[in-house]
Formats: structure tokens, sequence, C-alpha cells
């Protein structure tokens, strides 16, 4: 057969096509190939594109596109999937690299206890509670950062009322978060539950709908549950898919520090476009 190979990659639920830069350059990739590509009936279906790139020894570049076709900066679950991917590519050595991306460069690694993805966040500004959004039923906080992409953590009751995602679409856009908009994240404590007391779900821009998980997210989400008392790091949040992702960091007045997502990278399957 001959094409373009791609690989199918999991993160949590968090759905990627892969490709090869080497093979593919991202230049040559019209931009509406992606839309079709990430069709869940008409194409191989995806929560977005990824290029990986060598471009030095153990230093990849991640070019990261939505579904709808547009390019992000960031994507946490993005970049566990594109560890693994770059290890098994021989792109770069387990133990470490550097990944390159439109937000910035960032170390990750393979944990070879738990055959988890890790990535080392850099530092950024604590959560801060939004004016000008009223709170609705049983939120609790409402409050906005930026890792990699801006965020808004709602904090609420339970995450099980189907009622979510409508109001997600509304706060997405909302005037309060600037002209991007945010992704909006749900979070909520599960009474009872120790090794992974938080539950969350992510209303995602570009996707413009629910995405199984969000790992920049989760980790903005993490800083609000730190914030709030809710216990130490690591935090462990059960995404909509039921798998876990783990935060390690440290939340102080100016900066959240020592940022670390840890969580499946999984090779799915690979085809031949």
């Amino acid at each position: 057969m001959r094409g373009t190979i791609f690989y199918k990659m999991s993160g949590s639920g968090n759905d990627f096509i892969m490709l090869d830069g080497r093979a593919n350059p991202v230049e040559r990739w019209a931009p509406e190939w992606t839309p079709e590509l990430c069709d869940r009936r008409q194409g191989i279906g995806a929560d977005g594109l990824v290029f990986l790139t060598p471009e030095a020894p153990n230093r990849v570049r991640m070019t990261f596109f939505n579904c709808d076709g547009s390019r992000a900066a960031m994507c946490g679950n993005a970049a566990l999937c594109s560890t693994t991917l770059a290890t098994y590519l021989e792109m770069s050595s387990p133990d470490g690299m550097s990944l390159a991306t439109d937000a910035g460069t960032f170390h990750t690694r393979i944990n070879q206890a738990s055959g988890e993805a890790e990535l080392n966040l850099p530092d950024f500004a604590p959560p801060r509670d939004v004016e000008g959004i009223t709170r609705q039923g049983t939120e609790r906080r409402l409050a906005a950062t930026v890792v990699g992409v801006p965020h808004l953590v709602v904090l609420v009751d339970s995450t099980n009322s189907e009622d979510l995602m409508l109001r997600g679409r509304e706060l997405r856009s909302h005037p309060s978060l600037g002209d991007p908009g945010a992704n909006v994240n749900f979070i909520s404590l599960r009474d009872g539950a120790s090794e992974t007391p938080w539950d969350i779900r992510t209303y995602e821009r570009g996707v413009e709908g629910e995405t199984l998980a969000c790992g920049t997210g989760t980790v903005a989400a993490a800083a609000v549950a730190a914030q709030a008392g809710y216990g130490p790091a690591p935090i462990r949040m059960r995404t909509r898919s039921g798998r876990a992702l783990t935060v390690t960091l440290s939340v102080g007045f100016d900066l959240v520090r020592n940022v670390w997502l840890a969580g499946e990278g999984r090779l799915v399957f690979q085809g031949v476009l």
C-alpha cells in the first residue's frame, strides 16, 4: 500500500491523528484536509492533528491543529502522546526529550515504572476569579488562568449534569475571557474516592464540544483544587473517559511552580491514508 502513514493515539480518550513530519512536512499540508480527516463519520476521527518533526538529538517539534483546522499553541494530552510516539519512532530517548511547541519548549519523558508519559510545564499565573460572570446553579467558583492556552475552571457540586456542556458553550466565548475565549473545565469532588477524588469534564474550543480529556485543563483545574485547600499534590483527576491524569505542582502567591502532568500516551493503531 502506498500513501501517507498515520498513527492514531489516545491520551485518556483525547484522541489524535499523528504524522511523521520527516515524510509529511507541515508546510505542504492544506488547511482543509484537517477537518476532513478528523471527521468521525467520513474520516479517521480525532480531536486534533499532530505533526512530529525532529529538530536535533532528543529535540522534537510538535505542531498541533484542532479538529476544525485552527492551529493551537499547546495541548497537554497531545504532548503526552507525542512523547510516546517520538520514542516509538526513535526520534528521541525515553529518558527525556525537549518538545518544542508554539507555546514554548517543554521537557518530557517516559516513566519506566508506570509506562506513562510525563510532561514538565513552565510556571504559570495562579488561577484568578473572573469578574463579570454570574455563577449559576451549584457553581462555587469560576477561575481563569493560562496553561499553554486559556482555561476557565468551574468548581461545581457534580459534573454529572447533562446541561454542563450547554453551560460550557455559553462560557467558552464569554466577553470577560477576552477575544480568544477559553476552554471550560468543570470539576467536582467525589465523596469517599481516595485515589482519584476529582472528576473533570471539558468543553474545548476548536473542537467546540466536549472532549474526553484535556491535559492542560487538568493542570489548571488541579491548581484551583490546590488553592481551595482540598488536598496536597499530587492531585489525580478522573477524565470523562474514565482514565486518570495526575498533576504535581506547587501553588504560590505569584506563580504555580514545579508543574508535572502524567498520563497515558497510547498508540491505538497505525494505517495508511
